[in-house]
């Protein structure tokens, strides 16, 4: 997990409270990503946030293969330019994967990185991908998971026994049925009271058992849930993510093999 905050972090700015003053590092909370990395050794992200430098250079995150993208909602896409680093470093161009609108969004707000390679990686090198369906990526299969976020539809994914549900205000049944037998589940619980494009705790734990995977983590938390308190108050199988967490699950690795 290379973050699991909201789009304003913990410590949020101008904040005081008992969260964003805590000295405990899981309550210090980056932009929401997470890196995924195949058994083969391919390295997918989950969205390019705008701490994206931060968290590669504390988790010595070397080097990307793919980016998978749920949204386009800053928090989630503005660090696109820090792929240039990567793009520099490995001298490839980096594939990027989203629904329709979000690569439209893409070529209309950040157009220049959507480059081919040549002499120069002063920018970045990208090439996005519409997807829409189950699809075959270094050997493993990507189901991406159509979520809604208040009135917007999105993508969450399922990669192997993993899925990654951020920015959640509903999960039709359609997308519960491609989430069956996971064994860890990352995901959204913005707060404690209501919101209208994120799911709640309550929701969240409904959400988690509807879905029964093995674990659930979640993610996408505002300062409103303090570490420690929260995890006091989750059944045994739900926890609380935090900034660099590393799950390790067997079955994401070659897919038909």
């Amino acid at each position: 997990m290379l973050g699991v905050g909201s789009s304003a972090g913990t410590p949020m700015l101008g904040c005081n409270c008992d969260t964003c003053t805590s000295t405990n590092p899981r309550n210090q909370r980056t932009r929401c990503s997470s890196a995924v990395k195949l058994n083969n050794g391919k390295v997918l992200l989950i969205d390019t946030g705008p701490d994206l430098r931060q968290q590669a250079l504390r988790e010595g995150l070397m080097h990307v293969d793919a980016v998978l993208y749920t949204h386009t909602h800053a928090d989630h896409l503005h660090g696109i330019d820090e792929l240039r680093s990567f793009c520099q470093i490995q001298r490839s161009q980096i594939p990027l994967y989203g629904s329709h609108a979000t690569v439209a969004h893409i070529a209309d707000k950040f157009g220049y990185t959507l480059r081919e390679p040549s002499d120069y990686w002063d920018l970045p090198v990208l090439k996005a991908n519409t997807i829409n369906a189950p699809f075959e990526l270094f050997k493993q299969l990507i189901t991406p998971i159509p979520l809604k976020h208040g009135s917007i539809d999105i993508y969450g994914y399922r990669i192997g026994d993993i899925a990654y549900l951020t920015d959640v205000s509903a999960i039709p049944e359609s997308s519960i049925a491609l989430l069956q037998n996971l064994k860890v589940l990352l995901l959204d619980c913005l707060r404690y009271t209501t919101h209208f494009t994120h799911i709640n705790l309550e929701q969240s734990l409904q959400y988690a058992g509807l879905i029964d995977a093995k674990t659930t983590y979640l993610i996408h938390m505002t300062h409103e849930l303090e570490y420690e308190t929260l995890s006091s108050q989750l059944p045994a199988n739900v926890l609380v993510g935090y900034d660099g967490l590393t799950i390790t699950v067997d079955s994401v690795g070659e897919y038909g093999n």
